[in-house]
């Protein structure tokens, strides 16, 4: 598909509303862009669960294997913090753990973890194909 032709929702987390949060878990808001044939036509900022509201839980975060991020309860709270973005194709974020990162794209999210700060620029970026994919922030 050419990038004019594309139609899609993009998502990054953020803490101030312009800049890509550098943790998936404590930024405290989205700012959703609707993309129409290549282009940004809407911005949209929502709420964001975040560490914040699930603070106190005491469940533990590991599965059997020990594994962070992959037992039941962390992943209740990935798809409470994945609700808002349901209908978005991608996520844009500076850095997140390994389970959210698999939680997402389970629910079918392309998950880009960048170092570019700016969210629009960023977004340019994914739709040039030139934002490249830092996995190894991933923790």
């Amino acid at each position: 598909m050419k990038n004019e032709e594309l139609n899609m929702k993009i998502a990054a987390i953020t803490e101030d509303r312009r800049t890509v949060s550098q943790h998936f878990g404590r930024a405290p808001f989205y700012l959703i862009l609707t993309i129409d044939n290549g282009k940004i036509i809407n911005r949209f900022i929502c709420t964001k669960a975040g560490h914040n509201v699930f603070s106190g839980q005491d469940e533990p975060h590991t599965d059997a294997s020990g594994k962070h991020g992959y037992d039941a309860a962390s992943q209740s709270r990935h798809a409470t913090m994945a609700d808002p973005i349901s209908d978005c194709q991608v996520l844009l974020a500076g850095g997140m753990g390994m389970g959210a990162y698999d939680s997402l794209r389970a629910l079918g999210i392309e998950v880009i973890i960048t170092d570019v700060s700016d969210i629009e620029d960023a977004a340019r970026l994914y739709l040039e194909g030139k934002l490249p994919n830092l996995k190894e922030r991933l923790h």
